[in-house]
């Protein structure tokens, strides 16, 4: 395919079966920077709820900055990759202070935001402002190397500065054709060119795509090099008093960062250790393993319930919550099935 045929189609294909009834599809900035956020690693299916629920608490840009930190990751729990929510929050401060409430309209100055890369960058310039940017997330790179038959896997360097040049290259000319284009590009990825069983047959590129003509959808992108997980284990207390359980505020950098969550221990002893300093009590036998998926390594948790004779004064940053309202407090995904489990069988 001619390069200069691709924008021609694609805009064409969009407008006629593209995705239109999407609730950030709109041109005010904070509401498309609030989903492009959310959408990072993470499916438009599992985004609706929150997207709604993020405004109806913060409808502005000046409302989000001023709300509490902890209160953000609250109404972020369990949509995961929570330095999202830290960095949303950092963002929407960085605009009111070093903007004076007017977010950027530039690519090169939204790109200064925290947790704002390039292409999450040119994407908010593009539909809320029009501008001529290039985008390149992992559906982007998937259309493109079968398209135009990339060979390498997407996320090494020298490949991924082959595919910015192509995307850059690829822009249609006209500002005003710009958002259709760039939701074009996401909508065929997302709804046609998928990972796995791409439909070709309803591709408008399919009679000039590389991987449709050649059989190779299955081989591009090139995956990425094979590497063995690591696996770290935790013991994860639950300590519960009178109808309440502790939980305490993570560390604010790390995983789950700011998040309440239930006291960790390293071993049997230390989990003995840790009831004796709060007033002594019980530890009770192990619940099976539960594991829990990040990007670069699997959590194994053992759940270790603790019985202490009375809630002591609450010992350092956290709180003792009644155990029907402790699921809902903020808490890490993994945290809150255990608190759900342990609401319904407290220990006896």
């Amino acid at each position: 395919m001619q390069e200069h045929e691709f924008a021609t189609r694609l805009v064409a294909w969009q407008r006629l079966h593209g995705r239109h009834d999407l609730p950030w599809q709109v041109s005010d900035p904070y509401r498309v920077w609030l989903s492009e956020i959310m959408l990072q690693q993470t499916q438009v299916s599992a985004v609706r709820a929150y997207y709604a629920r993020f405004l109806a608490r913060f409808p502005s840009l000046p409302d989000l900055a001023a709300a509490p930190v902890e209160e953000v990751l609250t109404l972020w729990s369990g949509l995961g990759y929570y330095s999202r929510a830290r960095n949303l929050h950092r963002a929407a401060c960085m605009v009111m202070d070093r903007f004076e409430g007017r977010f950027p309209a530039v690519r090169e100055q939204i790109e200064q935001l925290p947790g704002v890369g390039r292409s999450t960058a040119a994407a908010v310039a593009v539909f809320a402002f029009s501008r001529r940017e290039a985008i390149l997330d992992g559906n982007v790179k998937r259309v493109l190397t079968r398209v135009f038959g990339i060979e390498g896997f997407p996320g090494e360097r020298a490949v991924e500065q082959r595919l910015w040049s192509l995307a850059e290259r690829l822009l249609p000319q006209e500002h005003e054709a710009m958002p259709a284009y760039t939701q074009g590009l996401m909508d065929l990825g997302a709804t046609v060119c998928t990972r796995g069983r791409p439909a070709c047959t309803v591709c408008p590129m399919v009679d000039a795509c590389h991987a449709a003509q050649h059989g190779r959808t299955a081989d591009l992108p090139t995956p990425r090099p094979r590497k063995i997980i690591p696996v770290r284990h935790t013991l994860m207390l639950m300590p519960v008093a009178s109808g309440r359980v502790w939980l305490e505020r993570r560390p604010s950098e790390g995983i789950w960062g700011g998040l309440l969550s239930l006291p960790e221990v390293a071993d049997t002893t230390a989990a003995e250790d840790w009831v004796a300093r709060h007033g002594g009590g019980d530890v009770l036998s192990d619940w099976p393993e539960v594991e829990h998926a990040f990007t670069h390594y699997r959590l194994v948790i053992t759940p270790v319930p603790v019985r202490l004779a009375a809630p002591p004064v609450a010992p350092g940053s956290g709180a003792w919550l009644p155990l029907a309202e402790a699921p809902d407090a903020g808490v890490p995904a993994p945290v809150k099935k255990l608190l759900l489990r342990l609401a319904g069988a407290p220990p006896a």
